[in-house]
């Protein structure tokens, strides 16, 4: 059913920066300010941290391919479990991503307004990032594919910026370090692992890659490379904010503004929210796919294009209606999306697994009884 309903190939490196994108784009806005409310100036370790659990699910999704190499995580769920019980948990996952894709929306649209755009309604930046991003998915697989490995080195433009800021750095908030200990860092990690776990979109992806053979290496260096640059941002801000990096809710604009070279070039907030608006368009473009096309094999339709429109109507409608305003948003953040994210995308993939290894133990042993029983039978009969 996969090949029916997606013909285009990507590549590992192209699912890597596709899969990169997705985490990263919304997470170095937030992450910054979220790990410093509990990590304080120790918030630069938390993302390490978080990554553990990035470099377990990228595991996961690839020996579940590997087990079902032509089948994402919506089919072979109900060849594991059975086909009722595989079709509630395909629902459940779908109805996971497609909320998460209207949350996206709706915090990509409050970062906008709140500013850039504040006279903008926001029904107008939500609409129109849908429509281009449902644009991109009815275009398949291999556009989005492109597209990311295109905008990927332009998204870490604004990592050379950085060290324009050392004028205003002080690197004596780096101390004390570890003043009470680890339990910081590891509650300023809680959060950034729940974008580590968004790694599992692979499972989506990962039938249409052509070397599927390096698709585990990429799976690893994404998370390795998300680890670095979320590591980098936090130190960055630790040193220009020190503890009150968590005062500021998008930490990083804020700390762009700072930046003058040669007191010409300034305001330069505005050329990192544009590279930003890509990677958004990317994240929101890979979820958004990965919502149609599962939707599609759920429903066992031969095509997903009919129903772009319609779920990408369902996403508006659920960044509306899911998050009253951006006090609720951050609420949301802290309380439940670390649970939320690694729950659908690490834990039930887990079990999922886990079922997978018992059935297939369990096969083995069938076909090696049924084995020795037919051997027994001839040597009998030849006995006679």
């Amino acid at each position: 059913m996969g090949r029916l309903l997606e013909q285009g190939k990507i590549s590992s490196a192209q699912m890597g920066k596709m899969v990169f994108l997705a985490i990263v784009a919304s997470a170095v806005t937030v992450v910054p300010s979220y790990t410093g409310k509990y990590a304080e100036n120790d918030l630069w370790l938390s993302p390490y941290l978080a990554s553990l659990i990035g470099f377990f699910t990228v595991y996961i999704a690839f020996a579940l391919n590997r087990l079902y190499p032509q089948q994402t995580v919506i089919q072979y769920s109900t060849d594991i479990i059975g086909k009722v019980p595989g079709k509630i948990f395909g629902l459940l996952l779908l109805f996971f991503y497609v909320h998460m894709t209207g949350l996206i929306a709706r915090g990509y649209a409050e970062f906008i307004i709140g500013n850039f755009l504040p006279q903008t309604p926001i029904s107008v930046v939500i609409l129109t990032m849908i429509a281009v991003c449902a644009y991109a998915v009815r275009a398949g697989l291999e556009v989005i594919g492109r597209t990311a490995q295109g905008f990927f080195l332009l998204f870490l433009f604004p990592l050379l910026l950085m060290p324009f800021l050392l004028q205003d750095m002080h690197f004596e908030f780096l101390f004390p370090m570890f003043e009470r200990g680890l339990l910081p860092s590891v509650k300023g990690a809680l959060i950034p692992q729940g974008y580590f776990s968004e790694v599992f979109l692979m499972s989506f992806l990962l039938p249409y890659v052509t070397n599927r053979d390096k698709s585990m290496r990429a799976g690893m260096l994404v998370i390795l490379g998300i680890a670095l640059l979320l590591t980098c941002i936090n130190f960055f801000i630790l040193l220009v904010f020190g503890r009150q990096a968590a005062d500021y809710m998008y930490p990083v604009m804020v700390a762009f503004r700072y930046i003058s070279i040669a007191d010409f070039f300034e305001n330069l907030d505005s050329v990192v929210m544009t590279v930003w608006i890509l990677g958004m368009y990317v994240k929101i473009s890979v979820f958004y796919y990965a919502t149609v096309l599962g939707t599609s094999q759920w429903l066992e339709l031969s095509d997903y294009r009919p129903i772009v429109i319609p779920i990408g109507m369902l996403i508006a409608a659920l960044s509306f209606w899911s998050m009253p305003n951006l006090n609720e948003a951050g609420r949301f953040d802290i309380v439940a999306f670390p649970f939320y994210g690694p729950l659908m995308q690490t834990i039930c993939p887990l079990l999922l697994l886990g079922f997978a290894y018992w059935r297939k133990k369990g096969k083995q042993q069938s076909q090696a009884q049924i084995a020795a029983v037919s051997g027994s039978a001839h040597s009998e009969k030849q006995e006679g």
